[in-house]
């Protein structure tokens, strides 16, 4: 689970006053969820450690708008979600996702996984069909895939980081999955056709 479920740290730092170290601290703490979560919003890597830096930039620049009792990493989300959205509006494309980089947040394996390479393969193939459906997602059903099922966030944090209420979270969701499974199926479909 990331740490930013585990840990619901509210930033109590006299916005005016915060150091470049104690800045560097808190990038320390939430790069990690940052670059993955630009990295499933842009699915370029190199554009996401570039748009996440860049979000940190903003944030540091702009701390002094964060309120005293708000949560930084809801508040930091919003400037790294408004720094991808406009990068992707600029470019007007959609890469392709690096399954490498979002293995890395992928439950391990399971005592009963079977690691044939055949096996392994299949495993494989299937992720990257994911991988390949959630890019072809809007943003507002990406984004809350990646925020749910990736970074582990609760329907009320979705909630809060995106200014809605959860049942408007809990209807993309619902539409997003929809459309991953109607995505997956063709998918199958296709590759029984072409068999």
């Amino acid at each position: 689970m990331c740490s930013v479920c585990e840990e619901e740290v509210v930033v109590m730092v006299p916005a005016r006053r915060i150091s470049r170290d104690e800045f560097a601290a808190i990038v320390k703490k939430y790069m990690k969820n940052a670059y993955f979560t630009a990295l499933g919003l842009v699915g370029n890597r190199d554009d996401a450690l570039e748009l996440s830096q860049e979000a940190f930039i903003l944030a540091y620049r702009n701390i002094r708008q964060l309120n005293s009792n708000r949560k930084f990493y809801p508040w930091f989300y919003q400037i790294l979600r408004n720094v991808c959205f406009s990068h992707l509006r600029k470019t007007r494309k959609r890469q392709r996702f690096s399954l490498e980089e979002l293995q890395g947040q992928e439950p391990s394996a399971g005592v009963d996984d079977c690691f044939t390479p055949h096996v392994v393969a299949e495993r494989n193939e299937a992720k990257d069909a994911v991988w390949k459906a959630i890019g072809k997602l809007d943003d507002k059903h990406r984004e809350v895939i990646i925020l749910r099922h990736f970074q582990h966030l609760s329907y009320e944090q979705i909630a809060k980081s995106l200014f809605c209420s959860k049942g408007t979270v809990m209807s993309r969701l619902y539409y997003a999955r929809k459309r991953l499974k109607e995505l997956l199926s063709t998918k199958k479909g296709g590759d029984r056709d072409g068999v």
